[in-house]
């Protein structure tokens, strides 16, 4: 939810999104006046606000940096800057329906690439159903960022059928879809591609860069709660983004106020996501990985939502389940529970900046 660094006597923190700790010492009782109709407001590990209307509905907001990064294209930044929001509404069971964009944009960025840029973002939010309702567009003196703004998507939503992430129960069994790391390893190969074909091979650069199109999971998440007659089945989802796969079930377990057992062996990570992050001395469980979804559900319809992803081809694996928050979040591996904690920074970050520093291409 916060993706700015934030600041301490003047000093920077750790580069990324707050830490559960951070966000309850800075953030947590600092949010505005209390309004009543508010059902959830500002929670570390939760995607979504909702907001209560009259009628049995709700409003869902959610909010993003935008994404400008030279190296990637403007294409593929605007992919970035949609379908990482979506991704956020996706884990609500439904899709997202307006959208404001703020974008502060290098002066130096001509004209014919802002008509480029602002015609991707028009193209997906049209394929995704957004109608862009307003913002702000502007161009700022010394703005070099890859981060060219935010965004905020809503939604009109039935109460009954919206989740968020502090809804998972206790005992209910823990799904990821897709693979670890496939956001860090297809901005790698694509970022560095003589260094990735050089290392993994051709096919295998190949696989990653085409992986960048999977970096959304709003059909990972309609497809999950679309399983029949049992609104309950799927009782909360959470994207996965800084601090990978493992970050998110943290996140996951943290909001909900449980505790998990996470199986690593069981962790999915496809062949191309692993040798790319091996490449760049990274943990694919714990990287940028946008494109997977945790998915808590009870253990009963489990198989049918592999199931029911599986037919519209989207791997999904069973990696663990929700405790008491007593036992704590553990990972089980090679068949000793090891208590874990989520890092404070995603390690993702410092291998691109090493990697661009040393001259990498």
């Amino acid at each position: 939810m916060y993706n700015s660094t934030m600041c301490s006597n003047s000093r920077a923190t750790t580069t990324g999104k707050l830490t559960d700790v951070n966000f309850d010492t800075w953030v947590s009782g600092r949010c505005g006046s209390p309004r009543r109709e508010v059902r959830i407001g500002p929670r570390f590990g939760v995607d979504v606000s909702l907001v209560d209307l009259p009628g049995d509905m709700v409003l869902a907001q959610t909010s993003d940096p935008l994404s400008l990064i030279p190296s990637l294209g403007l294409q593929e930044s605007a992919w970035l800057s949609v379908h990482l929001m979506a991704n956020d509404m996706a884990t609500t069971g439904h899709a997202p329906q307006y959208g404001q964009f703020v974008l502060n944009l290098p002066p130096s960025l001509s004209t014919a690439d802002f008509k480029a840029y602002w015609g991707y973002i028009d193209r997906y939010c049209t394929d995704i159903g957004i109608a862009i309702t307003g913002g702000h567009t502007g161009f700022v003196a010394g703005q070099e960022s890859t981060i060219a703004g935010g965004g905020t998507l809503t939604a009109v939503l039935p109460k009954a059928t919206t989740r968020v992430s502090s809804m998972a129960r206790v005992g209910d069994t823990l799904l990821v879809t897709k693979s670890a790391g496939i956001s860090s390893a297809a901005i790698l190969a694509m970022s560095f591609p003589h260094t990735v074909r050089d290392r993994c091979g051709v096919e295998i650069h190949r696989e990653a860069c085409n992986a960048f199109y999977q970096t959304s999971s709003l059909c990972d998440a309609l497809a999950a709660v679309d399983i029949g007659e049992d609104r309950q089945a799927v009782s909360a989802m959470h994207d996965v983004t800084e601090g990978g796969v493992l970050g998110a079930l943290h996140e996951l377990a943290v909001a909900s106020g449980n505790g998990a057992i996470v199986y690593h062996s069981q962790l999915p990570v496809a062949p191309a996501q692993a040798e790319v992050c091996a490449a760049f001395g990274l943990d694919p469980y714990s990287c940028i990985g946008a494109g997977a979804m945790i998915i808590a559900c009870r253990p009963a319809t489990a198989g049918p939502i592999i199931s029911r992803l599986s037919q519209d081809r989207i791997p999904c694996a069973e990696v663990g389940r929700l405790c008491t928050s007593a036992e704590g979040i553990q990972l089980e591996k090679d068949g000793a529970l090891i208590p874990f904690t989520r890092s404070q920074s995603d390690p993702y970050w410092a291998a691109f900046l090493n990697a661009y520093q040393t001259g990498l291409k």
